[in-house]
């Protein structure tokens, strides 16, 4: 076992001596050694349980005849983070939360691995850390929050956010926006909707490094505990198999979970973590993928937070085995994928069923007949964008307009909330990549505001930044290259005309080659805005959003 590097022997024998300063036993020692990755902290809801969830998998652990050995680890709450400073710590944590697990695992030799995790930025950086380390290991995420109540209609974060807009439109007291604040998220758990966290937790499952029900079990039933043992007990048979992450998550596993992501109309965060996690596979994805998976694959799923339904309705309606079984019919799955239940995605899938036709439409009807994200490209993207084209409303698919420029979130979103954004324009957010936030920070505050002020039928963003999962309307992010290197989008003027047009996935400035050649020789980088400390080191060696945003050299 890969364990005895650190407990077999006449050399370990100060090693054990250490384990039994523990507390555990020879016989404990005896067994395969299963680090257990747990990030709770008590700023996260959906963390605030995992306590609960970890000694479920430890059980399982036990159960299975394993020995779990727990180890911590750091969250970034997404939420409490927007639009400020810690916003821009954000994407930036996942590399530290990979790097830690990767620490953990390296200088105590364990057999396998169970990570829990649930929220944005630590699950891909958990999945990094397994692609990397490539020993036997399971994922299992604390699960979603319930939605609120309020008013007669679901809630959750996100309608705060835009609550926000409406206060200032004038359309909601504030009295009203607090008596909602206290019913839009009413339990633990990932937050209720299709946003990042959600959309990675169940392209976790897609993926088929989680077990089935990983990505849609409520955080408060019952079946997520049960569950959480399932995984433990899976995690030591990982380790008698010797099955890998790396067996599991091949191209066409991959290929798998982006069908997947199309269909439910995913965040479009997944677009930087998805070809992250396959870098640590060793398994070429390049941007296109998603275009070309996008084409073939239809939306399924009308969820929070473009539709009505939620986490838990998707659960009900079959959840991602059933997806992957309707999407099966259209020759977008591959079947033969190994998963960590040691089973093929079409042995797993053989007894799924979808539940409810309401929630997870057939292919023969689908809400759209393209996927829920397009890439666009124009002398505006050379490198590619992204939006969620699944949540713009129709009459935005092709937008022109003029371009309203701001080179930061804060002056965007003081803006938009001052009345100085009208109908008709684009409004354009640079200086907020990887490197020129640096932390490419989310847009959730200023695209809340264009919807909750009722703009979003008329007003387009496009940013080098990022959007939450939450966000919707025309918000076409990633355009990469980004400002700070120098791209396009740093050359763009207040004025200058933007035309968009995603069904050819288009996106262009309306301006001459000679005119942007002219300005290019014009041009200078902005100040870095932080020049100490972790951003500083990130921000000197991360790529562009086009490539994942991970870690070069």
């Amino acid at each position: 076992m890969r364990s005895d590097l650190m407990k077999k022997g006449l050399e370990r024998s100060p090693h054990r001596s250490l384990f039994k300063a523990i507390g555990y036993t020879d016989e404990e020692l005896q067994r395969p050694i299963i680090g257990v990755a747990n990030p709770f902290n008590e700023v996260i809801p959906g963390h605030i349980h995992l306590r609960q969830i970890t000694d479920a998998v430890k059980a399982g652990i036990r159960m299975a005849g394993g020995t779990p050995v727990e180890f911590g680890g750091i969250g970034v709450c997404d939420g409490i983070a927007m639009n400020h400073l810690g916003m821009r710590y954000s994407l930036a944590s996942r590399e530290l939360i990979a790097d830690s697990v990767e620490v953990m695992a390296e200088a105590h030799p364990f057999d396998g691995l169970a990570l829990v995790s649930n929220c944005d930025k630590i699950t891909p950086g958990m999945l990094m850390a397994m692609l990397r380390l490539n020993i036997p290991a399971i994922f299992i995420s604390g699960g979603p929050m319930l939605t609120g109540d309020w008013m007669g209609r679901k809630v959750n974060l996100i309608s705060v956010f835009e609550g926000i807009g409406q206060v200032r439109a004038g359309d909601m007291s504030e009295e009203e926006l607090i008596d909602l604040e206290n019913e839009a998220c009413p339990t633990c758990g990932s937050c209720s909707g299709m946003f990042t966290a959600n959309s990675m937790n169940c392209l976790s499952e897609a993926l088929g490094l989680a077990l089935p029900g990983n990505g849609t079990i409520p955080a408060v039933m019952a079946a997520r505990i049960r569950l959480a043992k399932a995984a433990g007990a899976q995690a030591v048979r990982l380790v008698e198999m010797d099955l890998r992450p790396r067996d599991i998550a091949t191209l066409s596993a991959f290929k798998n979970a982006i069908a997947v992501d199309m269909a439910l109309g995913c965040s479009t965060n997944t677009v930087l973590h998805v070809p992250a996690i396959a870098h640590e596979a060793n398994v070429d994805l390049p941007l296109e993928v998603f275009n070309e998976v996008s084409l073939k694959t239809p939306h399924l799923c009308n969820l929070i937070p473009v539709g009505p339904d939620s986490l838990e309705d998707l659960n009900l309606a079959g959840g991602i085995q059933a997806i992957m079984k309707e999407l099966s019919r259209l020759g977008v799955i591959d079947t033969e994928t190994k998963t960590v239940t040691g089973a093929t995605v079409g042995k797993n899938i053989e007894g799924a069923e979808i539940r409810d036709r309401n929630v997870i439409h057939p292919v023969t009807d689908p809400h759209h007949k393209e996927g829920g994200i397009a890439i666009l490209y124009g002398n505006l993207a050379p490198d590619g964008s992204v939006v969620k084209q699944s949540g713009v409303v129709p009459k935005m698919l092709t937008h022109r307009g003029p371009a309203r420029v701001f080179n930061s979130e804060d002056d965007a979103y003081n803006a938009i909330l001052r009345h100085k954004i009208r109908a008709g324009d684009v409004v354009v957010i640079r200086y907020e990549g990887p490197k020129g936030g640096p932390g490419m920070p989310e847009m959730l505050s200023p695209t809340s505001a264009i919807v909750g002020m009722g703009l979003d039928e008329d007003v387009a963003l496009i940013t080098d930044g990022r959007f939450s999962g939450g966000t919707k309307g025309a918000a076409i992010g990633h355009v990469s290259p980004e400002a700070a290197d120098g791209g396009p989008i740093a050359l763009v003027e207040e004025g200058d005309i933007i035309e968009i047009d995603i069904p050819n996935r288009k996106i262009t400035l309306q301006v001459t080659d000679e005119e942007l050649e002219k300005r290019r020789n014009n041009w200078r980088p902005m100040e870095p805005r932080v020049r100490h400390g972790y951003l500083a080191r990130y921000a000197s060696h991360v790529s562009s959003g086009a490539r994942g945003a991970i870690l070069l050299g």
